[in-house]
């Protein structure tokens, strides 16, 4: 009787992190390297997101990675890697926040004007036909951007972790430690609050939107 050949085992990534989580249990800091090279932009484009500072946001990327390293002994694996990371990370950036209004507060200062990182969008827009294109482009970037930032913090974490990082409902309720109903409501109200400050901006013609 000739039994069928199994084929090569595959590894979900959830696996593959776990496998490294492990590693780097037992000593190996090259495991947990890995981790970081894997997820240390996509978490410096969430906090970016959330802090509207870059420099600030890569102290506390690095912040974060120290804290995961810490406590790798209390990750059970219960859920992705990258979901207990991004909890950690996000409630690092909130700490941060608050240390900002504090400093504020004493001592009040101009506050920090960046450009969005769109991956190349300005090159992008320069290759819209019209100067009136691209300006309705940078405008219509520009209300989101402040839209988002004007939102409380935990609607701009769903928002982002959904538009942004494409996250499910139900992860970004695991990385939010609430109800899946709840990530719904939060995203709901951020696309409303966006959605209003477009509106002024979509309703009027293109050369009045100075």
């Amino acid at each position: 009787m000739v039994h069928p050949r199994k084929g090569p085992s595959v590894t979900t990534d959830r696996e593959g992190d776990q496998l490294l989580v492990e590693r780097a249990r037992a000593g190996e800091r090259a495991a947990f390297d890995l981790l970081v090279a894997k997820y240390q932009r996509r978490l410096m484009r969430l906090l970016a997101r959330l802090l509207n500072d870059p420099a600030e946001a890569e102290d506390v990327v690095q912040e974060t990675f120290i804290k995961a390293y810490r406590a790798l002994r209390h990750f059970r694996g219960d859920a992705a890697f990258y979901t207990w990371l991004y909890r950690i990370g996000i409630n690092t950036a909130k700490n941060a926040l608050l240390m900002r209004k504090r400093l504020a507060a004493s001592s009040p200062v101009e506050p920090a004007v960046i450009k969005p990182d769109g991956g190349g969008e300005e090159e992008r827009l320069r290759d819209i036909n019209t100067p009136e294109s691209m300006l309705a482009s940078k405008q219509i970037a520009q209300t989101v951007n402040a839209a988002m930032d004007a939102l409380p913090i935990d609607l701009r974490t769903a928002i982002a972790l959904r538009e942004i990082e494409g996250l499910s409902y139900e992860e970004i309720a695991q990385i939010m430690g609430c109800p899946i109903g709840t990530v719904r409501s939060r995203i709901f109200r951020a696309r409303e609050a966006i959605a209003r400050k477009l509106r002024p901006l979509l309703d009027l013609p293109v050369d009045k939107r100075w």
